[in-house]
């Protein structure tokens, strides 16, 4: 064949024509007009909703075994390098520890509730008397007596017990879920930590040699994000855990340390779960204390979401991720909308890697910069490079 191509000057002239011609169609298949390109990009995206959606029994735990695998791959390294731990033994171990933290977490939350437990029939007074205070006020001011309050009170009672065997079904469901989730969530970041290199080399042979420098990179700087995403989470949690707490022991209402850390555990969820501990501190507190008491417990959760968003979270979880707060809302709620609250966890870290991948791929930068919360970023990008040409190629004089 060789030969033939040295040989024959008709052969190779086909040949060439053949194959710039192949490049050519390519070429125009490739360069597909705007209006394709968008309707392709929002089938695909629907395509890929719809995959979530229906894939959530196994997304959910294994994207939750991903972030941990991240957070624990720094541990894992020191097992094996300094106390010689095989990569098996190491994985588990680091599975075991991180386990071992989340249960001791829940343990002293439980703890906390079965104290609340043991004071529910003061508990129940105390809601009885607010309750009286509130029919007398509701008599009082709309007129309407105690018997037509009760008789609607017994109405709505009789409708929630013919649905109450659901409710509990759906509970044990529920709790069933999590701890299958919890299962799986285990196994898949042991297996992840075991076969890290084979998918670290998987990702690199899907790519020309060309560009392994940069998947590098991506794969780096994703670890380094969610790390700090993560450890930033936990700090805000124990900040805004701390502030609460003080804040409660100044006010002086009972359950406080429960209160408060409700109040860092809820604060995870992003711009909901500081809502929801009000709200449930604000019961509590209606419940076992006086009125001045809820204005005072409204006010310092105020004051303590002040300063978290504007300057925990800016400073130690902003700083790392860099994500848009519109985008970043936004992936909030289609995570609620796909998978619930574990959705909305995994939404900011999920963007966060996606904006890494979009920052070093040339053709998705716009996309990156519009994701991220700095103005002048893709303009700096541009001016650097227009720099960098002019001094490559200076005017001639």
């Amino acid at each position: 064949m060789y030969k033939i191509f040295r040989t024959e000057p008709e052969f190779k002239s086909t040949f060439l024509h053949l194959l710039t011609t192949r490049y050519s169609v390519m070429e125009k298949i490739i360069k597909l007009p705007f209006y394709v390109k968008l309707c392709c990009t929002l089938i695909s995206m629907v395509l890929i909703g719809y995959l979530c959606i229906i894939g959530q029994t196994i997304l959910i735990p294994l994207l939750f075994a991903l972030l941990c695998a991240l957070i624990l791959l720094p541990m894992a390294y020191w097992m094996e390098r300094r106390l010689r731990f095989p990569r098996a033994i190491s994985s588990i171990a680091c599975m075991l520890l991180l386990t071992s933290a989340i249960f001791a977490l829940f343990t002293l939350l439980g703890s906390q509730l079965s104290a609340l437990a043991n004071d529910w029939p003061a508990f129940r007074q105390q809601v009885a008397g607010s309750l009286n205070s509130l029919q007398q006020w509701i008599s009082d001011t709309f007129h309407v007596n105690a018997r037509q309050q009760i008789d609607y009170l017994n109405s709505t009672a009789a409708k929630s017990v013919s649905t109450g065997t659901s409710i509990l079904g759906q509970t044990l469901l529920s709790l069933t879920s999590v701890l299958v989730l919890l299962i799986f969530t285990f196994l898949y970041g042991f297996f992840l930590l075991l076969y890290r290199r084979q998918i670290v080399r998987f990702l690199l042979s899907l790519f020309d040699v060309q560009h392994s420098v940069t998947v590098e990179k991506i794969l780096a700087e994703i670890q380094y994000i969610v790390k700090k995403y993560i450890f930033g989470l936990f700090l805000q949690m124990l900040i805004v855990a701390s502030l609460s707490f003080a804040a409660f022991f100044l006010i002086g209402i009972k359950y406080g340390f429960l209160l408060a850390l409700i109040t860092g555990v809820f604060n995870i969820i992003p711009y909901i779960g500081i809502f929801t501990a009000l709200l449930l501190s604000v019961l509590i507190t209606f419940a076992t204390s006086s009125a001045s008491h809820v204005l005072l417990v409204i006010f310092s959760l105020v004051i303590i979401h002040a300063i978290d968003g504007n300057y925990v979270m800016p400073r130690i979880v902003g700083s790392k991720v860099k994500l848009n707060s519109l985008f970043a809302m936004l992936a909030i709620v289609l995570g609620e909308l796909m998978w619930g609250i574990p959705g909305m966890f995994l939404a900011i870290p999920m963007v966060a890697i996606i904006k890494v991948v979009f920052d070093r791929v040339q053709e998705l930068k716009s996309w990156g910069y519009l994701l991220g919360d700095d103005e002048n970023g893709l303009l700096s990008d541009t001016r650097i490079a227009e720099e960098s040409d002019r001094d490559a190629h200076p005017p001639a004089e």
